[in-house]
């Protein structure tokens, strides 16, 4: 189940990546599909082992910003990414920023239109 989960953040963070790269101009991946795929892998495990622990140190400033603090959170793991996939740009700051918004946005649209958790097919067996 966890692997499944993983493996669909993956692949959403693959088109939201490629999204971004399209819309912004800063952000870019050399034209190599593979640089998208190796890159959305980085981000998901980023996610998933890095953010929590960010999260917690921050959580007074994500308090106080009311959940603003978020947003630079989530710039900064696109900037890992960055960081780590040599092929991979994000540009300056604000283009960072600005990536991290359309990554957040097409995530939430995958999300609720695929439901990878389980619900759809839960909701189509009681029917």
């Amino acid at each position: 189940m966890l692997l499944g989960k993983l493996l669909f953040r993956w692949l959403s963070n693959v088109v939201a990546l490629f999204v971004a790269a399209w819309i912004v101009a800063g952000v870019g991946y050399g034209d190599d599909f593979w640089v998208l795929i190796v890159a959305g892998l980085v981000f998901a495990v980023a996610n998933l082992l890095i953010r929590p622990i960010v999260i917690l140190l921050a959580l007074p400033a994500v308090v106080l910003t009311l959940g603003l603090a978020l947003l630079l959170i989530n710039a900064f793991m696109l900037y890992l990414t960055d960081w780590i996939v040599p092929s991979f740009e994000t540009g300056s700051f604000w283009s960072t920023l600005v990536a991290a918004v359309i990554v957040w946005i097409v995530n939430v649209i995958l999300h609720a239109v695929l439901r990878p958790d389980g619900r759809a097919r839960a909701f189509a067996t009681r029917a």
